[in-house]
């Protein structure tokens, strides 16, 4: 689970909820290609990710600009990762993109 890097004023959340198809069909492997590929996308200012026993998962990226979010969109690679999750992957998905206004931690 990837840390979000400190800002100053607002940046963007990019919200993924899925439900996997059963077994892994070389999932977590593109899964950790996409993360790595992700951080070096400019922009990009963190991940975080979490999935059920039942394969429900959120993963929540975060980003500077609406415009990093969509140069990330039109990555070739990522292009490729978002056809093959249609295909095998995800039974289905949502993508929900937010503005995050104020941040607190404890």
């Amino acid at each position: 689970m990837g840390m979000v890097h400190e800002t100053n004023g607002s940046y963007y959340a990019v919200i993924f909820s899925s439900q996997r198809t059963a077994g892994d069909n070389g999932y977590n492997i593109m899964a950790e290609k996409m993360e790595q590929l992700a951080t070096q996308q400019p922009g990009f200012l963190g991940v975080e990710s979490v999935r059920d026993s039942s394969g429900v998962g959120i993963t929540i990226s975060y980003w500077d600009s609406l415009e990093a979010i969509s140069n990330w969109k039109q990555n070739q690679s990522h292009k490729v990762a978002q056809e093959k999750g249609k295909q095998d992957w995800y039974q289905n998905y949502k993508i929900k993109i937010c503005k995050v206004e104020r941040e607190y931690s404890f």
